[in-house]
């Protein structure tokens, strides 16, 4: 357990942490990447470009130092970041990295604030979490089908959009595939500048017997859509990829109350998967709501349409936020509004499941909580570092 003395120097660094947070962070990829070149393949670096990454370090950090006498309260985000680790295969000999290079960019930034006592304080605590997020990782890898990457065979590649294309995975050696939990994702592993870089693809279908799906927005001209672009314009049938075992905390639940999906353009993909989940388990009442710019960007139209045609009870609705063609009884222009969900009638002990773009999410949740649904059951995902909602 961490000292009493070490819990109130920590905690009391956490008003000029905050002020020199995202000052600290980008100090700190700085100069880790510089040391240690080797943790590079690790890391995003569309996020470093933009920045998002640094500020979700930041936030973190300020969290862990201000509940660090509270560590329950961090519960839902050890989860989150263990997940996002072992999907990266993160390993505990890279824990010391971290730690070395930010105790390091704590006295480079702070100067003569950082004193030793201050400095010895964080790096006890740093140790603290890192064996506690290094041994919560040892369990999920534990129950992993295989370790490392793996090489998988593409098999089928389909247009699902203008924008979206599903890649239909089958491991290389000819095993069994992997188990998973509706919701979850896998990590690939593609070449990159002389090294490779890595990229998480929510799993699109449910459940599978020969094949994993994955599906895949490509982002055109946009610094962070190196590995999409690398996937729709270089990957071929019969090509082959690097493939981690499926991780992640963002996973379908039976509940006796139904459940509701939100998802915001390629936020469909896990979704997908939990909505044919809740379907095979009877739930009383499943509705799924899906947001997109268009009827040209969509993806799974058809394939939702031949589940309400097998489940009578299940009936999809759509919002474009454009359309020039005439709407259907169960199309909408424009946004989804709380107005929209309160007519839906929807028991509010149901569960919530949002995904897609971090605009969308902080709204759906806004508008649930608004309603009066329980934060307990609204569950969120997050594709890139963890954000605020």
């Amino acid at each position: 357990m961490l000292s009493t003395q070490t819990i109130e120097i920590v905690k009391s660094t956490a008003p000029v942490l905050e002020e020199n947070g995202v000052l600290l962070t980008k100090h700190f990829y700085q100069k880790m990447f510089e040391n240690n070149p080797e943790v590079l393949p690790y890391f995003n670096r569309a996020h470093q470009n933009r920045g998002s990454q640094q500020e979700a370090l930041a936030g973190a950090i300020c969290a862990y130092a201000k509940n660090i006498d509270n560590l329950d309260a961090l519960g839902g985000a050890v989860s989150l970041i263990t997940n996002k680790h072992a999907a990266l295969k993160v390993e505990p000999e890279h824990y010391p990295i971290v730690g070395v290079n930010l105790l390091a960019s704590i006295k480079d930034v702070l100067g003569d604030a950082a004193t030793d006592e201050i400095i010895n304080a964080w790096k006890e605590a740093y140790f603290f979490l890192a064996d506690i997020l290094i041994d919560v990782e040892k369990g999920i890898y534990n129950e992993q089908a295989y370790e490392s990457f793996k090489e998988f065979k593409v098999e089928k590649k389909v247009d699902e959009s203008e924008i979206i294309t599903s890649f239909y995975l089958r491991p290389s050696d000819n095993s069994k595939l992997p188990s998973f939990t509706a919701g979850q994702y896998i990590t690939v592993r593609v070449p990159y500048d002389g090294i490779t870089t890595m990229r998480n693809y929510s799993l699109s279908d449910y459940p599978v017997k020969d094949l994993l799906r994955i599906s895949v927005k490509r982002e055109e001209g946009s610094p962070d859509g190196y590995v999409s672009n690398y996937l729709h314009s270089k990957l071929s049938v019969g090509d082959t990829l690097e493939v981690a075992a499926p991780v992640g905390d963002f996973t379908y639940k039976k509940s006796e109350n139904g459940s509701v999906f939100l998802a915001g353009g390629i936020g469909i993909t896990p979704l997908l998967s939990m909505v044919k989940a809740a379907l095979i388990e009877g739930e009383p009442r499943v509705e799924f709501i899906h947001a997109n710019k268009s009827r040209s960007v969509q993806a799974f139209k058809n394939e939702l349409s031949d589940l309400s045609e097998k489940y009578k009870c299940f009936a999809p609705l759509y919002f474009y936020e454009n359309s020039s063609e005439e709407l259907a009884d169960n199309e909408y222009e424009g946004f989804i509004t709380k107005d929209f969900l309160e007519k839906r009638n929807f028991d509010l002990n149901s569960n919530f499941y949002i995904c897609g773009p971090s605009a969308f999410m902080a709204m759906m949740k806004k508008h649930l909580l608004e309603l009066g649904v329980d934060p307990s059951k609204i569950f969120i995902e997050f594709f890139g570092p963890l954000e605020t909602l």
